[in-house]
Formats: structure tokens, sequence, C-alpha cells
């Protein structure tokens, strides 16, 4: 994902300090906390960008999207923010640090998508699959439903896509037919 260069300087700077101090594992927890945040309030991003907001309320705000405890090296990094005034970064940042912590850590994500939720022994079946297909890397695994699929299920690991789904085959039948 590609968050803009004033983002990624901000989350290469975050990640060499917190690789320094053996943080990374923390600092990129923290940073999935913070953008869980933004995305469960909506207006965040707009009250960070607010330049009537202070600085002080700017800073609690991006120490309370990190979770109950946060680390010194996520302190300075929202220090470091607010003095340079970039706070409007602060999710594009997170962001960029995520994906910088996973090529490095060698993490793929993982969507499983299906057409109803499946028994767990099912969906364990389906992440050993996935997981034997990607050996050497970690693997995060989040699942969702969709109906439209039809039946069988859609694989999205980071870029790549498997599509296993009745509704793609029907799509690829149609394309079929419209070209012969």
């Amino acid at each position: 994902m590609d968050n803009g260069l004033i983002p990624r300087r901000y989350a290469k700077a975050l990640y060499k300090f917190a690789v320094e101090h053996k943080k990374t594992d923390i600092v990129y927890d923290e940073m999935k906390e913070v953008v869980k945040a933004f995305e469960q309030n909506p207006t965040l991003q707009k009250t960070l960008s607010n330049p009537y907001v202070s600085v002080e309320d700017k800073s609690a705000l991006l120490k309370a999207a990190a979770g109950a405890k946060v680390e010194n090296d996520y302190l300075g990094f929202v220090r470091l923010l607010l003095e340079m005034k970039r706070e409007e970064f602060a999710r594009l940042a997170a962001l960029a640090y995520i994906d910088l912590y996973r090529q490095e850590n060698k993490i793929s994500q993982v969507k499983i998508t299906t057409a109803a939720r499946l028994p767990e022994e099912e969906m364990t079946k389906l992440r050993k699959m996935v997981s034997n297909a990607f050996e050497g890397r970690t693997l995060e695994f989040s699942d969702a439903v969709n109906e439209d699929l039809i039946g069988g299920f859609v694989v999205d690991v980071d870029d790549a896509r498997m599509d296993a789904s009745i509704s793609n085959e029907i799509e690829q039948l149609r394309l079929n037919l419209i070209t012969k």
C-alpha cells in the first residue's frame, strides 16, 4: 500500500527507533490499535486536522488511540508528529509502519471470504491449506461472509486472490458463452 512519502518517512524513522530499543512488536500492536481507532472513529482524522484543537488534546487523542498501555517509543512518535505539525499523517504513518513491519517480518494478511459461516473445523482446514501454500511466511487470518458468492470461498493473500466461488464460476461460464 502506498501511503505517501511523508508518512513512510515517519514510519521508517519509528521502525528504526523501535529496532534499536527492541520494541518493534509492541509498536506494531500499537499501530494496529491506532488504525482500528481511526476506522471506528471517522471524525478522528478531522479532529487531528483541525487547527483550533489544542496540541494537548491532539496528543491525548493519539495516545488513547494506541490503547490503554502505551510505550515510550510511540509517545516519542506522537510528540514528533505534533512538533512538526504532521498530526494529520498519523493514520497513514501507522499504516506505513504496519506495512514495513510486515515486510521485514515476512507477514502476509489472509482474508477468507465464504458464502456462509463455516464450522470451525472447516475454517481450520482452509487455514491449513493456505499455510501450506505459503510456507516460510507468518500469516494473519481474518474471515468474512459474503452471500453473493452463492457457495465456495475466496482467499486473498496480500495482493493474490484464489476465487473458488460459485459466482466466479458462473461469471467465467458467461464470459465463455459471450466469446463463442
